[in-house]
């Protein structure tokens, strides 16, 4: 069983910027494939970010490209989304996710979840 952690969420202005972290309970953190998912008022939640275990692929939503960097640090099981240049649209409960396959299932569907973060931009 993998156990996320998400912190780092809260208000900011637009065009403000705000890293989230993921900590996760597992020393096997670094054979996970890990992502960022987000949910915005009213809405499913979407894909965002994700990386490979090594940490040398990385993969964006088209709307956060360019402004989000996901990034971990297997020494320490932490993941991290710097987000830069926020909009009121990135607001949402923002969400960690792990899993041990192939990347392709860590951006679609990832079997461990933390329990979210939220983050509101104001405009």
């Amino acid at each position: 069983q993998v156990q996320l952690v998400e912190s780092g969420g809260g208000l900011v202005e637009a065009g403000g910027s705000k890293r989230l972290s993921c900590s996760a309970s597992r020393r096997t953190f670094s054979r996970y494939g890990m992502a960022w998912f987000r949910q915005p008022p009213g809405q499913a939640r979407e894909f965002v970010a994700a990386i490979s275990w090594e940490g040398n692929g990385t993969y964006y939503a088209d709307s956060v490209k360019g402004r989000f960097t996901i990034s971990r640090d297997n020494a320490k099981g932490i993941m991290y989304l710097q987000m830069n240049g926020l909009k009121p649209e990135d607001t949402a409960i923002y969400y960690c996710a792990a899993d041990s396959g192939t990347i392709a299932v860590v951006r679609s569907t990832p079997y461990f979840w933390g329990q979210g973060t939220q983050v509101t931009v104001s405009s």
